[in-house]
């Protein structure tokens, strides 16, 4: 029987137990991410580690998101972020360098390699054919101090390609297409492999942009091949010796297959308010739009961008649009400079703002109420752009660039319009102008800067005999990190702060959440389907542990927040009756009796004190996990051991 791409590099990093779906197993680790709203948490946690160097090939500190620098605030969080970057030999990438996975993709990812990233969209390092994991920053601070990391086995799904795409649609209609087939709950707990003859006719930017946004599948990450165009890339790079080949054994055995005709795909847009709302844009019909917003980790690539000029040149955005463009790295803005393309962009109209994440995260760029806007991005759950009643619809680089000169949103296909043909793989000359390598320094000569408003991270304590709690909020299907603990410019400044963080915790969902926590000396969550799904961010965890909440009880979880809960403390059940969610009210106490060892057991007894009832829930947590609940929170268990 043959080995999947995805089990052959995982095969070649195990360190423990057996790779079979559903086990558990410890990987070793390559090479780590972190980015600044994320980061900060990170590296207070492997300073309280207190290790003495990190044991990974290669780990670099992005400072992507909270470039925006109103106030001392992200300025201090940078500083400090250099400062222990600089004291464990973490290269260090400055501000205005460009957007973690697109300069990971450039600079330092190699075919065959394993990269952990607290951030959610690190399987874009799949298009180059690594196993690229997202996961919570206290699993990236322990893998950097372990050179570990332990997963379940997922299980993997082939999305079978054929064909080859015609103009006007892209890599991007191509994962819309998936997403619309599987669902944002259908990756989770497996991974997604690509492979058959359409996958030679995708470039390597191409794969990018489909595995970055395998993230919203909620898969545990995506991989292509490494083949001729691979090489290609890296040698556009300057890097064609890390060029190694890999692909799937052609007998391999997959769990799932889907098959995409690239050449049957049409342009396609997600519709409000679901990255899984998918339609054909011809469907959609050509809806008035406010603001077109081209960029992100999913489409900033030199050859998005090329498109994007071409499409331009010599037009003019339509006097009702806001178009605005961000470049996914500093090479890429370089380059864009050097031959035209910038020009063509900015003559047209167009708004250059940072290589940065910007307005994907609600970093500025917030369109005007009540506004239509098409993005390149990979989410657009509702608010998440900074305006609650904006429409935001997710289309590809070539649809928003058509659209944006005609104010509508607009099938390429019948502009009339021929796209040129853009070498993927020109080269570029590399610049390290915006990298700063450790060099020489240690913990010995390293001091940290720490500025006012970074303030340590909670902790809790080892799991009591009775875990008892009122329901503090009582959430719907898809609840995302976004809706947990909001990420935006008025926010992101304080991602190091999380008794600040606290107020607002909840507040798209309900504004009283924080206020009922404190009145009620903390509490219980209840939740319906794919509770936590979005975003890598642990503060959706360590700001609920703040207001101490004991554990969250739901229909189902996304992968990443489920593990941040346990990294947390807090325990994870689901209904083994979907149908008791309906029983729960608002302020009902719900207690676990003999905590420490129903936490071991397959069923979990959990008392409504209120109603009378009983319900019963599953923890589904493997052995580690068990430990990590046990001790309290994985830091806990690691000091304890």
């Amino acid at each position: 029987m043959g080995k999947s791409l995805a089990y052959k590099i995982l095969g070649n990093h195990l360190v423990e137990g057996e790779l079979k779906a559903g086990n558990e197993i410890t990987i070793k680790i390559d090479q780590t991410l972190t980015q600044d709203s994320t980061g900060t948490m990170v590296y207070l946690q492997l300073e309280a580690m207190e290790v003495d160097s990190i044991k990974t090939e290669l780990s670099v500190a992005y400072i992507d998101h909270n470039t925006l620098q109103t106030g001392f605030e992200n300025a201090d969080d940078h500083a400090f972020i250099k400062s222990v970057a600089k004291r464990h030999g973490v290269v260090f990438s400055k501000p205005g360098n460009g957007i973690c996975h697109q300069l990971q993709l450039e600079n330092f990812g190699i075919p065959g390699k394993t990269l952990l990233g607290s951030d959610s969209h690190t399987p874009t390092g799949g298009g180059i054919g690594m196993i690229a994991i997202g996961a919570g920053g206290l699993d990236v601070a322990v893998a950097m101090a372990k050179g570990t990391y332990s997963l379940t086995v997922p299980k993997v799904i082939n999305v079978h390609l054929t064909g080859q795409l015609k103009p006007w649609v892209s890599a991007k209609d191509v994962i819309l297409y998936v997403l619309q087939q599987l669902t944002v709950k259908g990756g989770v707990g497996k991974i997604v492999e690509y492979t058959g003859e359409g996958v030679k006719n995708l470039t390597v930017p191409d794969r990018a942009t489909i595995t970055n946004m395998g993230a919203e599948l909620g898969a545990t990450t995506s991989v292509f091949p490494s083949d001729e165009n691979t090489k290609k890339f890296l040698a556009s790079q300057g890097r064609e010796q890390d060029f190694v080949p890999m692909e799937a054994d052609k007998d391999a055995v997959y769990d799932e297959v889907l098959e995409v005709n690239l050449s049957e795909l049409v342009p396609f847009a997600a519709k409000p308010h679901s990255p899984d709302n998918v339609d054909s844009v011809e469907n959609i019909g050509q809806i008035k739009i406010d603001q077109v917003a081209i960029g992100s980790c999913t489409n900033s690539s030199y050859t998005d961008l090329m498109k994007v000029a071409a499409i331009l040149k010599g037009k003019k955005v339509h006097e009702d649009v806001s178009l605005v463009i961000s470049p996914g790295s500093s090479k890429i803005l370089s380059k864009l400079s050097k031959n035209g393309a910038l020009a063509d962009i900015i003559d047209a109209g167009a708004r250059v703002i940072e290589n940065a994440c910007g307005p994907c995260i609600g970093m500025g760029q917030s369109p005007k109420s009540g506004a239509v806007s098409l993005r390149t991005f990979n989410r657009n759950f509702k608010g998440r752009s900074g305006t609650k009643d904006a429409q935001v619809y997710l289309v590809s680089p070539e649809t928003a660039a058509i659209s944006a000169i005609n104010g509508y949103l607009t099938d390429g296909r019948t502009s009339g319009e021929t796209l040129p043909v853009i070498d993927p793989y020109e080269d570029f000359k590399f610049n390290d102008s915006f990298f700063v390598y450790p060099g020489d320094a240690n913990k010995s000569n390293t001091d940290v800067e720490m500025g006012p408003n970074i303030k340590p991270f909670p902790r809790n304590i080892a799991l009591p005999q009775e875990v008892k709690g009122k329901v503090v909020l009582k959430a719907g299907n898809n609840i995302t990190t976004d809706d947990i603990m909001p990420s935006d410019s008025r926010l992101l400044p304080y991602r190091s702060n999380i008794p600040h963080l606290s107020n607002y915790c909840f507040e798209l969902i309900d504004s009283e959440f924080p206020a009922r926590c404190r009145e009620n000396g903390g509490g219980v969550i209840v939740g319906g389907e794919n509770y936590g799904q979005g975003s890598s961010r642990e503060h959706a965890a360590l700001v609920p542990l703040y207001l101490g909440i004991k554990f969250v009880l739901a229909k189902s979880f996304a992968r990443i927040h489920r593990s941040n809960l346990i990294n947390s403390g807090i325990i994870p059940l689901v209904f083994k009756d979907p149908a008791d969610y309906d029983k729960i009210s608002l302020l009902d106490e719900l207690v676990i009796e003999d905590a420490p060892a129903q936490v071991k057991n397959e069923v979990i007894k959990v008392r409504n004190l209120t109603t009378g009832e009983e319900y019963e829930a599953l923890p589904n947590l493997q052995d580690l996990e068990t430990s990590m609940i046990e001790a309290g929170g994985k830091i806990n268990m690691m000091k304890g051991n």
